[in-house]
């Protein structure tokens, strides 16, 4: 007699692809970022495996940073008596609204191994100062 604790785990392996299928969607559409500051620049770090540089676009309008691109890809494996093959093709983007003093015209990206790393520079202390106005009395 088989009982139910033992029937109901004869084939866990065989549903995990599609229990996680649901978060490795949300990894692609959205890759892993993480966003930090100093006293210079703000920079994004984006987890990008396997993305040429060709197929990112990278823009920066009206204080976002926008990423979009196209992830590409291919895994075979082949043993004595089986065959596997796995594709995947998707577009994914993110965007992320820049602080007040984020300097929107230097901002430069680097991609290197697999990580792609957005550098936003701080505006200097000159452009964050006070502006006196004359008031004109006519």
């Amino acid at each position: 007699m088989v009982e139910k604790s033992q029937g109901a785990g004869l084939f866990p392996s065989l549903y995990e692809p599609f229990r996680s299928m649901g978060t490795r969607l949300a990894d692609w559409l959205s890759p892993a970022s993480e966003a930090s500051s100093d006293d210079g620049a703000y920079k994004i770090a984006m987890e990008l495996p396997g993305v040429e540089d060709a197929d990112l676009d990278l823009t920066v309008d009206n204080g976002v940073v926008s990423v979009r691109g196209e992830k590409k890809t291919s895994r075979e494996e082949e043993g004595e008596t089986w065959y596997f093959s796995e594709r995947q093709y998707g577009a994914f983007s993110r965007s992320f609204r820049l602080p007040a003093d984020a300097d929107e015209a230097g901002v430069k990206a680097d991609l290197k191994d697999g990580v792609l790393t957005i550098t936003v520079p701080k505006k200097g202390p000159e452009t964050k100062a006070a502006k006196s106005v004359k008031i004109n009395r006519g």
